[in-house]
């Protein structure tokens, strides 16, 4: 189908703002450009709490939502998304409200360091560290550290992929359910919807050029599963898994091929075409009526796999 004419108004919008593509200028200059580009704001919860979360590579910074009622709730382990160069907590502010709220759950928003600053494997550490002192400081938090997601949009669901992978190798905590929005999963540029969507419609074929350059230390760490989780020899025990993609967004095929494999692994997965949407609609909830399908569809799922995880709590 054609662009959705909601996202039409959008890219114009966008488009009217006037700034230069991200791989065209310096990381910092992208980050503040990236600033510049308004935010709805999401909904009210019961309470928001900035902490330092300790790690062995320094503190972790992290936003704490907490939904109203009494808890103790699941958590929910967020990531956002950016190229691993761009974003922050506030970037991630108003989805993460929704989830809260959503979800019913504790949203852990995870600051992790970016890129080029810090390479592979730095990200996924800290998002490792925060998520590993989310479950085993839940009552801290007014949660439950048996029920326990992770996702993440973009750059964040590729590190939500990854935190399940690492989860399997480490002995981590149980986790619910993987929430992998339009994720990155594969340093590969060939596929049709590269092909199809590599320029004029946001995210673009070049700009993921550049947001790997900046994100790996060398081209030996394209075949890492925690960088590019398709690499993963098997998915087998994965936790279950929602993958949601954009007809219009390059990292539509990868996606929709990472949520294959892991059906064909076992893993029950749901996979989420949104057509007439581009790279990022998720966050758009407040201009686009399929950004709000997405979340409701999000949240939902994270509410049923909260239910046959753990011990039952008054939140559900």
């Amino acid at each position: 189908m054609p662009l959705d004419p909601q996202i039409v108004n959008v890219m114009e919008s966008v488009t009217a703002l006037g700034l230069p593509a991200a791989n065209t200028v310096s990381a910092d200059e992208a980050r503040a450009n990236a600033k510049k580009r308004p935010r709805a704001p999401g909904p009210e919860v019961a309470k928001v709490e900035n902490r330092n979360i300790p790690s062995p590579d320094g503190d972790v910074p992290v936003r704490i939502y907490t939904p109203e009622g009494d808890g103790p709730f699941p958590i929910l382990a967020w990531y956002h998304g950016g190229g691993w160069v761009l974003g922050d907590l506030d970037s991630a502010d108003a989805t993460a409200r929704d989830l809260c709220v959503g979800g019913k759950c504790v949203v852990v928003s995870v600051d992790y360091r970016l890129a080029p600053d810090t390479k592979f494997p730095g990200p996924a550490d800290d998002c490792w560290a925060a998520t590993t002192w989310a479950v085993e400081n839940a009552a801290s938090i007014n949660a439950d550290g048996s029920r326990l997601a992770v996702g993440g949009d973009s750059a964040g669901g590729n590190l939500a992929a990854a935190m399940c992978l690492m989860a399997a190798d480490r002995g981590g905590a149980d986790i619910a359910l993987q929430l992998l929005v339009y994720p990155v999963t594969d340093v590969s540029f060939t596929t049709v919807s590269y092909k199809d969507n590599a320029e004029g419609y946001g995210l673009t074929k070049v700009v993921m050029e550049w947001y790997w350059d900046h994100y790996l230390e060398s081209s030996a760490d394209a075949s890492n599963p925690y960088a590019a989780p398709a690499q993963a020899k098997s998915l087998a025990g994965q936790p279950p898994a929602l993958v949601i993609t954009a007809e219009f967004d390059p990292l539509r095929d990868e996606g929709e091929a990472y949520g294959k494999r892991l059906s064909e692994a076992g893993v029950e997965t749901t996979t989420t075409r949104y057509d007439g949407m581009i790279h990022g609609f998720f966050n758009m909830g407040a201009a686009v009526d399929k950004s709000v399908q997405a979340v409701d569809e999000a949240s939902a799922a994270l509410r049923k796999a909260f239910a046959r995880s753990g011990a039952p709590s008054a939140a559900d």
